[in-house]
C-alpha cells in the first residue's frame, strides 16, 4: 500500500499554476503542496496543509465527485490518466499518525485568538461542522444544536456505508470537538429549539441544517401509494418490502445512485435509473454510475416520466424518450421530448431522486427567502437578519459536500469580521 501511494504521489507534477486546486477544489485545497508532504512520507505536515482550508478530508477525499472537480482540472489528466488526489487525501487523513492532529493543527491559533465571541450552529452536517470549527480557531465559543443524537447530517444519514464508512465520520466529528465545541443534541427548530431566543444568547447564528425535503416532478400520478422520495428513504430508512419488485429511480445524481444501489441490496428484482438526459450529462461520479451498472442496476438515458398510473398504488409508469437540442440560454443541450415515443413499463415502487428543497418551517423563520424556498444571503452569507447567516442547501448551494463545507467556512469568516470589534 505504502508503495503505491508514493508512486501515486510522485505521479503529480507539483504544477506552479495548480488547476486542481484554483479550478478544480471549491475549497481551494493547496493539493500540489499536500502531496509534496505525502511524497517526503511527512503526513503530519500534509495533514497540516489540508487543515488550512478543509477538516474533512477523510471524508471529501472519499465522497467527493474527484473526476469533475479537482481530478478533473489535472494537468496530468489532458493526456493520461489524472493524479489520484481523493486516494492521497483519504490516505493522509488515515494515516497521519497524530490522532489529534487538527487540534494541534489549530491550536496555536485557538490561544492567541481566543475572545468571549459566542456563536450558535444550528444544524451539524459538513457546512456546519466546518463553520464551527473555523469559528472555534478564532477564538470563538461555538455551540452546535443538532436535530438528532449525532453529528454528521447527511454523511450519516444521507450517503450509505457502502460508500462512506460511519467510522470515518465519527473519527472526523471526534477530531472536530476536541477543538473545544459544545454539542446540544435532539434540539429541532419549531419543537423545542426558538431561534428569537438564541438572538438574545449568541453574538452570531449560522444555519446549516440543510434541504433534505425531496423534490417532485408535478406529474399525474405522484400521489399514489408507492411513489417515494430519495432524500427521505436515505435518512429516515423507512423502506418498503422490495423483495421480487420492480423499482424505478428517477434522477442522475449521487442521490439517485445511493438510492439505487441501496434498493437494489434490500432485495429488488429489477431497478430502472430514469434519466432524461445522456449519461455524459449525469451529475453523479463515473464511478459510481459504474458501480451501479456492476451491480446490475438498468439505466434508461434519454427517458423522461410523464405519468404514474394506479388506482391506489403504483401499478405502471408511462415514459416518453427524448432528444437532445441546443438552445440560446443553455449552456449544456436540453433533453426535448420525441412525439409518440411513450410507452408503458410495470412498476412496483417509483423513487422521487431529482433534488432537495427545504421543509416548510423555513418560511416561518422571518427571513427573506427566493421563489425556491431557499434563504437568501449576500456575499458575506448573511440573512435579511444581519446576526444570522446560513449556509450549504438551506440557501441553493451546489449539492456536494465540499461546497457545503466551502460556505461553512467562508460565513465562519464573515461571521468574525462582523463580530471582531463588537
Amino acid at each position: 500500500m505504502k508503495e503505491e501511494i508514493n508512486e501515486k504521489a510522485n505521479y503529480c507534477l507539483n504544477c506552479k499554476i495548480k488547476p486542481c486546486t484554483q479550478k478544480g477544489c471549491p475549497l481551494g485545497n493547496n493539493i500540489p503542496l499536500f502531496i509534496s508532504y505525502v511524497k517526503e512520507e511527512n503526513l503530519e505536515k500534509a495533514y497540516e496543509v489540508l487543515s488550512e482550508t478543509t477538516v474533512l478530508p477523510g471524508v471529501c477525499g472519499r465522497i467527493c465527485p474527484h473526476k469533475k472537480q479537482c481530478e478533473g482540472s489535472c494537468v496530468r489528466g489532458i493526456k493520461g490518466e489524472a493524479v489520484s488526489i481523493g486516494e492521497l487525501e483519504a490516505y493522509v487523513f488515515d494515516n497521519c499518525k497524530d490522532k489529534d492532529s487538527l487540534e494541534n493543527c489549530y491550536k496555536k491559533e485557538i490561544d492567541e485568538k481566543k475572545n468571549n465571541k459566542k456563536v450558535a450552529v444550528i444544524g451539524g452536517g459538513p457546512a456546519g461542522l466546518t463553520a464551527a470549527a473555523f469559528l472555534t480557531k478564532n477564538g470563538c465559543k461555538v455551540t452546535i444544536y443538532e436535530k438528532y443524537d449525532y453529528l454528521g447530517g447527511l454523511l450519516v444519514h444521507g450517503i450509505p456505508e457502502f460508500r462512506l464508512s460511519k467510522d470515518i465520520v465519527e473519527r472526523t466529528v471526534e477530531k472536530i470537538l476536541k477543538l473545544g465545541i459544545e454539542v446540544k443534541y435532539n434540539q429541532e427548530i419549531g419543537k423545542n429549539l426558538n431561534i428569537k431566543d438564541l438572538e438574545n444568547k449568541y453574538d452570531a447564528i449560522f444555519l446549516s441544517f440543510g434541504a433534505n425535503k425531496s423534490s417532485k416532478m408535478g406529474i399525474e400520478g405522484e400521489e399514489l401509494e408507492g411513489v417515494l422520495g430519495g432524500n427521505e428513504l436515505l435518512e429516515y430508512k423507512l423502506h418498503p418490502n422490495y423483495k421480487g419488485k420492480t423499482v424505478s429511480v428517477i434522477g442522475g445524481g449521487n442521490v439517485a445512485m445511493d438510492c439505487a444501489r441501496t434498493i437494489k441490496r434490500l432485495g429488488a428484482k429489477e431497478v430502472y435509473v430514469i434519466y432524461r438526459r445522456a449519461r455524459e450529462q449525469m451529475p453523479a461520479e463515473d464511478k459510481e454510475v459504474e458501480e451501479a451498472e456492476k451491480e446490475g442496476i438498468k439505466f434508461l438515458f434519454q427517458n423522461n416520466i410523464v405519468k404514474i398510473i394506479g388506482k391506489n398504488k403504483v401499478e405502471k409508469v408511462e415514459l416518453i424518450r427524448t432528444k437532445l437540442v441546443k438552445t440560446e440560454n443553455d449552456e449544456r443541450l436540453v433533453p426535448v421530448n420525441i412525439k409518440d415515443s411513450n410507452y408503458i413499463i410495470d412498476m412496483d415502487y417509483v423513487v422521487m431522486a431529482l433534488g432537495s428543497k427545504v421543509e416548510d418551517y423555513v418560511k416561518d423563520l422571518g427571513l427573506k427567502t427566493n421563489k425556491w424556498g431557499n434563504i437568501e444571503v449576500n456575499e458575506k452569507y448573511q440573512t435579511s437578519k444581519p446576526k444570522i447567516y446560513a449556509g450549504g442547501d438551506l440557501v441553493g448551494m451546489k449539492s456536494t459536500v465540499a461546497w457545503a463545507s466551502y460556505s461553512g467556512r467562508e460565513a465562519a469568516k464573515s461571521i468574525i469580521e462582523q463580530i471582531k470589534d463588537k
